[in-house]
């Protein structure tokens, strides 16, 4: 994958809520695929479905 979309896609991640060592530890291939459904979710939902992506992959546990 191209270095510029990763980059693009952590910033993404960062910008509606991802902890940054959460997101450390998040593999390269699901934060483009995170930033890419985040990006197709309604803005006012973004953050909490970012959060709901990293529960399901694990990286976060249930509140």
């Amino acid at each position: 994958m191209n270095d510029s979309v990763a980059v693009d896609a952590k910033r993404i991640l960062l910008r509606y809520g991802a902890p940054i060592g959460v997101l450390d530890k998040v593999t390269e291939d699901d934060r483009i695929r995170f930033a890419r459904l985040i990006a197709r979710t309604s803005l006012p939902d973004r953050e909490s479905r970012l959060r709901e992506l990293l529960r399901e992959g694990g990286y976060i546990e249930e509140e």
